[in-house]
């Protein structure tokens, strides 16, 4: 039996694809919307923010980060997706294959991380009023900011790096993008399959466990304040209230493949 060794498949095929004819046309154009919207939509974000003085605080910097992972993470994605709605061979090549799932997993991560860091903002903005300027200063919010990219990078860095020395036995992947390379080893991967669930998990937790544990805290002071100030402390949050909920349903797809 020929000895398979990962030289052997410098390239793999994405099988999930089919040939639907004209409909092919219509997936094209509802994805290329998709994307045009996402693109036209963050980007109106950052220059509304970048322009206007009155924005210049740490939840809009933050909003202003969230748009920018979106644009970095949806470039990691469509035009690959979008390509091959209308291409007959869906071939990627190794080194592309890693990159995208890099790519789209440092967008899941860092988007979890900035979600957690405005939830810390909106924490001392609340229940430290009096501390906030002083403690949400620009050096620190440079650092918030570093951190969220860097420490998922690093992560995701050693786990594709991992990928990339590994042997597979097989070239078909069953999904739109690279999520699935692991399950094509030659060799027993459930150890390092473990462990690799057991980072992501890590990384998913701490900025949830974040999110969650300010959110009480905003709640546990708003119930003994006065209506007012619920209101006023409701409107803070609007904004990382509807990032939250955004983020939620566009991570859920990314979320429901083989985990990191």
């Amino acid at each position: 039996m020929k000895n398979i060794n990962r030289s052997d498949y410098d390239y793999f095929e994405f099988i999930i694809y089919g040939d639907y004819g004209p409909m092919n046309y219509l997936f094209l154009t509802i994805c290329l919307l998709i994307y045009v919207i996402i693109i036209s939509a963050n980007t109106v974000v950052i220059l509304t923010v970048s322009l206007k003085k009155s924005l210049h605080q740490p939840m809009y910097i933050f909003i202003c980060c969230l748009c920018f992972n979106s644009l970095f993470g949806s470039s990691g994605f469509f035009p690959r997706f979008l390509m091959d709605l209308l291409s007959d061979t869906h071939f990627i090549s190794r080194v592309s294959c890693l990159v995208q799932l890099y790519i789209i997993f440092l967008y899941i991560t860092c988007e979890l991380f900035f979600l957690g860091i405005m939830a810390y903002d909106r924490f001392v903005a609340i229940c430290q009023p009096l501390y906030y300027h002083t403690t949400m200063t620009f050096k620190m919010v440079l650092c918030l900011i570093i951190s969220a990219e860097l420490v998922p990078a690093l992560c995701l860095a050693v786990h594709v790096f991992a990928l990339s020395i590994m042997p597979v036995c097989g070239n078909k992947l069953n999904r739109f993008f690279c999520s699935t390379l692991s399950s094509l080893s030659c060799l027993d991967m459930t150890a390092g399959l473990n462990s690799g669930r057991a980072v992501t998990l890590a990384i998913i937790a701490v900025p949830l466990v974040l999110i969650l544990y300010t959110y009480l805290r905003i709640l546990m002071v708003c119930r003994r304040s006065s209506t007012e100030f619920k209101g006023k402390a409701f409107q803070t949050c609007l904004p990382h209230i509807v990032s939250l909920d955004k983020s939620e349903f566009l991570l859920q797809p990314g979320l429901d493949q083989e985990k990191v």
